[in-house]
């Protein structure tokens, strides 16, 4: 049976399952697996997935319904988690939350379960007003949305300063011979409130995992979000991320991704701006190998005038690694006073390695600055050179300059742990000690 009709036929027992839900979750969850049925999973033919088969991760035998919580202990997750800084954490195993592990808190600050919030009278007005309103109708959210059980719900009240930041952490265990999980997030930061999310998808074992994440984000008028997403998984697991964000005015949300390990990954990070003067900034750093593959597909839309974003993307593929990024910017005509900008560099160190660049400029305004630019290239074998000539062996003098080319976009990173982290895991990835203290 393939994995389509496997779903299908599972979803009436998935509902019966949780017949304690409401009856507008039913409603919705039962148009969406009619909405997954009739339009199912992307293939190549789609533009947006011109440069992506999801062919090869299809093709398993998923399990749907994690049969219970693995014995997972915090010494196994422990170098994970950015266990340095004291956090809230939002810990799943295999799709099921572990009480054990996570960390959460119901005051001015809500940090709890979707599960919680979805069907407790105490969340519906969030739940009415933000849930599922944001993410577009589509094969893969539609298929989240039919089997949305689990995942973080997370409500920063108004004029509030979230503590200390929240890790929303996804494991998987092996347990399952492979195991297709769903997360489902959303997150509402209210007026003149502020909040930093670190997000991971992890497996502790080398059987196939499947994530399709969902993430509604919404940030209110002069609400601030910085939210980091750590994506280093074994050659196992795949990740589909969609993450969609609404702005209001003055507000300003930061979005950093780290794609470093892991199958395949697809990224899908929607801004849309709803008010004036609002920031968007996407930045992300991909180094793959083998045959590994990541797609990185933005879209900002700019709806009303005075607005800002900012996206660079940069990527270092090696071997037969291939990486995607189509980023596209879209401003209206009464977005005037828009300052867009977009780049994308890109790094080939191997002649067998590619890179699929498509960044995109939609105006529709006449007073406005906006720019986009793609380059693809090599190291520079003059830097080499000099590098070598002051006594650098080649393979490190290589990983100084692939350093030096990803690093300007760690300069944002706001938590100095995870800007440590992610320092450490490029070095790793580059296979050099760089020589300093990180």
């Amino acid at each position: 049976m393939e994995l389509k009709e496997k779903l299908v036929s599972s979803f009436l027992a998935f509902e019966e399952e949780y017949t304690g839900a409401n009856d507008d979750l039913h409603k919705i969850r039962n148009q969406a697996i009619k909405d997954f049925e009739t339009m199912g999973f992307p293939s190549r033919k789609e533009e947006d997935y011109k440069y992506t088969s999801l062919k090869s991760i299809l093709k398993e035998d998923y399990s749907l319904f994690p049969k219970k919580e693995n014995a997972i202990e915090y010494k196994d997750i422990k170098k994970y988690l950015i266990h340095e800084i004291d956090t809230y954490d939002l810990v799943f195993i295999d799709g099921i939350y572990s009480s054990h592990l996570s960390s959460t808190t119901h005051d001015k600050i809500d940090v709890c379960l979707m599960s919680s919030a979805l069907n407790k009278d105490l969340y519906k007005p969030v739940i009415d007003n933000y849930f599922n309103k944001l993410a577009p109708k589509n094969g893969l959210n539609s298929l989240n949305t039919a089997f949305t059980k689990e995942g973080a719900f997370i409500h920063i009240n108004k004029n509030t300063l979230a503590d200390k930041p929240i890790q929303i952490i996804n494991f998987s265990t092996g347990n399952e011979s492979s195991l297709l999980v769903q997360p489902r997030n959303l997150i509402v930061v209210d007026e003149n409130s502020h909040c930093q999310i670190i997000e991971r998808h992890q497996s502790l074992t080398d059987q196939p995992v499947l994530t399709n994440s969902v993430t509604e984000i919404f940030a209110d008028k002069r609400a601030i979000i910085d939210y980091y997403k750590i994506q280093n998984d074994k050659l196992s697991a795949s990740l589909i991320d969609n993450t969609y964000i609404e702005q209001k005015s003055e507000s300003f949300c930061s979005v950093h991704t780290f794609s470093l390990g892991g199958k395949l990954t697809r990224n899908n990070l929607n801004f849309y701006q709803r008010g004036e003067r609002i920031d968007s900034t996407m930045k992300g750093i991909t180094i793959i190998e083998g045959k590994q593959h990541v797609d990185h597909n933005t879209l900002v839309h700019h709806i009303e005038p005075n607005c800002e974003s900012h996206q660079d993307y940069k990527g270092i593929f090696d071997e037969r690694s291939v990486g995607v990024f189509n980023g596209k910017v879209v401003v209206e005509k009464e977005a005037q006073k828009t300052n867009a900008y977009q780049s994308n560099n890109n790094v080939l160190l191997n002649d067998k390695a590619t890179i699929n660049s498509k960044p995109q400029l939609e105006i529709f305004a006449d007073d406005v600055k906006c720019s986009h630019g793609c380059t693809i290239g090599q190291l520079n074998e003059e830097a080499l050179f000099y590098l070598q000539s002051r006594g650098i062996p080649r393979k490190e003098a290589s990983g100084l300059l692939m350093y030096a080319f990803a690093n300007n976009v760690l300069e944002s990173v706001k938590i100095p742990e995870i800007k440590k982290r992610i320092n450490k895991l490029i070095a790793h990835k580059l296979g050099v000690e760089l020589g300093f203290n990180l």
